[in-house]
């Protein structure tokens, strides 16, 4: 049997993507949706707009998939080779779809431009390939076989590509080679590190079955556990959830959630069921964990909004904070996020509040308050709290890990 049946390896192409200009994000949408199917990815490979190195990596990949997913290269420009390229590879001469010339007359009388040769060869296709049309943009995909193997050339574009993914690629590959299922569990664990959590786990991760696999997810002071089962027996499901039901109880006591979800959503998710709302107040992590917050879809339900008062004069002014106490204290102080959340809580009516501040770098330490200090207050009606963290990393990093680090104390908090 060909162990490659429902195996995919992805290509993006591009120069701006090996240079860094842009990030490639077309290939985690695809991977995802591969695996929603029961294709599982292989490998991700970059390559620039070089005839060489794109011709090497389609025969490299064939060795090891029966699916390769091409995005990139198929733009009006002369710096896109991937459509010329693709048709040699697979023995074909150019010619015109009808039905992409078409798409793209439609495209340009609808924005009312200019036709030019330039764009009427995006009509031009290897008469080898099945044509997949492009209802998004006007470089169409297209799909060859060759020795077995699926190959499918995309736009870059993320919208253009997502739609013809959605449209035409999962169902025809589906149809193809009917995957067998590939499950997860996944659960989200705070306050224990990657290698002490796999220290507690090790006899379990030693005894799991060869069809289920076990993998460490480890993100801004959090780490994900999941495990991954694979195969056509109707009894994986059962076999995997049992496995997962003992790993949850082995991580009760650091268990965040026992879903694939980061910590923005879990907390949306305990207010939204509890019918309470939350105030924010940021000064080191400048609107982040309210951004963190939005993120989540009907985060209006909860979230009534905050502010962002980085000087000691707007934490007076939006939060009601006591000069005295910026005197004694300072602005990154349990008592100066205390008066912060609580002033803001006041002001906004909110359930609870979450405030910070900090010292995020590259300087403006000092030896009692060293780069990444960060206090975060809590405060609903009645009470309070606040939680103390220092962070080693640069400035952005020591960012993000406040704002999840305040987001994990804030569903504690809430849970109290």
């Amino acid at each position: 049997m060909d162990t490659r049946n429902t195996v995919a390896s992805i290509i993006t192409i591009g120069d701006e993507l090996l240079i860094g200009q842009t990030v490639d994000t077309n290939s985690a949408w695809m991977a995802q949706e591969l695996n929603a199917i029961g294709v599982w990815v292989h490998r991700r490979v970059s390559v620039g707009d070089d005839r060489d190195a794109i011709w090497q990596a389609l025969d490299e990949e064939s060795k090891h998939a029966r699916v390769i997913l091409i995005t990139g290269g198929l733009g009006p420009t002369a710096d896109d080779i991937t459509k010329p390229l693709l048709c040699q590879y697979f023995g074909g001469r150019m010619v015109v779809d009808e039905g992409a010339l078409a798409n793209v007359r439609h495209i340009f009388q609808m924005l009312n431009r200019p036709l030019i040769e330039r764009n009427l060869k995006q009509a031009e296709v290897p008469d080898v390939c099945t044509v997949i049309q492009n209802r998004r943009g006007t470089a169409p995909g297209m799909w060859f076989e060759k020795e077995g193997v699926v190959f499918v050339s995309m736009p870059g574009v993320p919208h253009e590509m997502k739609g013809m993914m959605k449209g035409y690629v999962i169902p025809a590959l589906q149809d193809r080679f009917r995957p067998a299922p590939i499950l997860h569990r996944t659960l989200l664990t705070a306050g224990i590190g990657e290698s002490f959590l796999a220290e507690r786990i090790k006899e379990f991760e030693s005894t799991l079955p060869r069809n289920i696999k076990l993998a460490y997810l480890p993100s801004y002071g959090m780490v994900k556990l999941r495990l991954t089962g694979r195969g056509d027996d109707p009894r994986m499901e059962a076999e995997l959830q049992a496995e997962f039901d003992m790993l949850r109880q082995l991580v009760e006591d650091v268990l965040v959630t026992d879903e694939d979800k980061g910590i923005p959503q879990v907390v949306g998710e305990i207010l939204s069921s509890r019918g309470q709302t939350l105030s924010t107040i940021e000064s080191c992590t400048g609107g982040y964990i309210g951004h963190l917050i939005t993120s989540v879809p009907g985060s209006s339900r909860y979230y009534l909004g905050g502010a962002v008062a980085y000087s000691n004069t707007l934490k007076m002014a939006l939060a009601g904070v006591r000069p005295d106490t910026l005197s004694a204290h300072g602005a990154v102080s349990r008592e100066t996020v205390l008066e912060m959340a609580n002033g803001i809580r006041d002001r906004t009516g909110s359930d609870f509040a979450i405030a910070t501040s900090g010292i995020m770098g590259p300087d403006g330490g000092t030896p009692d308050k060293p780069v990444g200090t960060v206090w975060v207050g809590l405060a609903a009606a009645g009470r309070e709290a606040a939680s103390h963290f220092q962070f080693r990393f640069d400035r952005q990093r020591n960012t993000e890990l406040a704002a999840t680090h305040g987001l994990n104390a804030l569903r504690k908090f809430i849970l109290v």
